[in-house]
């Protein structure tokens, strides 16, 4: 797929030495491919892309197998929808920061590509699309699901939680535990304790995986007063924090052993996996004792080793009915 390359400005678009329009510049319109490509991009499709990770996986555990191809299909199509949704809404409410910070200054809000109207508009749109095609091709429970975990992250995480509270992510976080009890319910129709243990296992990953991002970014937090852990709190006092965080984790993901009665693919793989984590979550926080210097520090790495972990765990989970 072709994409938007983020630190390339649109063509015909004025801007400033910080990649951000700068206000009063004289600008031509953008082509409708850079329109088009700035729609796609409000809705973050690598997020979409981790929340489907979680989803799929799940079905094929719930069936105990192959789930039909046409309610996989539903599920996926409802699920970016909804996601897409709310990371639009996101970017909506937070293009005042979104335009000071480096990691986000060249979105189609920030550039000026898009108006925040008609980005509100497409928000709920995708979400008006989202909640119907769940509804008639999955089943009512995983559509009110989907809205519900739409809502908590717009109106609890994005307004309410981010700018005021530390523990931002913690809570917020809640939301993109959502798609495992999603892909449950969209093959059996009902929750169960199985969904309930992958959700946690997302919950208590949230934290490791977000906190090493925003430790590579927060002088962008600093700047526009988003109190994430790494602004207000030593980076080796995060890093242990990763690390308790981890060790939950972990122990969660191998709760799904016995109360699911998985084969042994399961299992190994939670606990080979698990223990590359941990090893490089202690390996973090060693790195951070005495020291703020990110090049030390290094916290990308465990960032990008998240979503691997993350993606094999529910490969695993997809793969483990299939060979038992």
């Amino acid at each position: 797929m072709t994409t938007v390359d983020p630190d390339r400005p649109a063509p015909g678009l004025v801007v400033g030495v910080n990649g951000v329009v700068e206000p009063g510049a004289p600008r031509e319109r953008a082509t409708a491919r850079d329109v088009v490509m700035a729609y796609v991009g409000l809705t973050k499709p690598r997020v979409i892309e981790l929340l489907l990770l979680t989803t799929v996986p799940v079905m094929f555990f719930a069936a105990r197998g192959v789930p039909g191809l046409g309610l996989v299909v539903a599920t996926v199509v409802g699920g970016a929808f909804s996601a897409g949704s709310a990371s639009v809404f996101n970017c909506v409410y937070d293009r005042d920061i979104d335009e000071q910070m480096r990691r986000t200054r060249r979105r189609a809000l920030p550039r000026h590509i898009v108006t925040p109207r008609a980005a509100l508009v497409f928000g709920v749109v995708l979400g008006v699309l989202s909640t119907v095609v769940l509804w008639a091709w999955v089943n009512p429970l995983s559509a009110a699901l989907s809205v519900g975990a739409n809502a908590f992250y717009v109106f609890g995480y994005t307004m309410l939680l981010k700018r005021r509270t530390t523990q931002n992510i913690v809570w917020g976080g809640i939301a993109g535990c959502f798609p495992a009890l999603i892909g449950w319910t969209a093959v059996t129709g009902e929750l169960a304790w199985a969904p309930v243990v992958l959700f946690g296992v997302v919950f208590f990953w949230t934290p490791p995986h977000t906190w090493a991002l925003a430790l590579r970014y927060r002088d962008d937090y600093k700047q526009v007063d988003v109190p994430m852990l790494p602004v207000v709190r030593s980076a080796h006092n995060v890093a242990v924090q990763i690390v308790v965080y981890s060790w939950v984790m972990v122990a969660t993901s191998l709760v799904l052993w016995p109360v699911a009665g998985t084969g042994p693919v399961y299992p190994v793989a939670a606990a080979v996996l698990g223990a590359v984590f941990l090893l490089q979550a202690h390996q973090l926080e060693r790195r951070a004792k005495g020291t703020e210097d990110l090049s030390v520090i290094r916290p990308m790495h465990l960032f990008h080793s998240s979503n691997l972990y993350l993606s094999l765990l529910f490969v695993a989970v997809a793969i483990d009915p299939l060979l038992h």
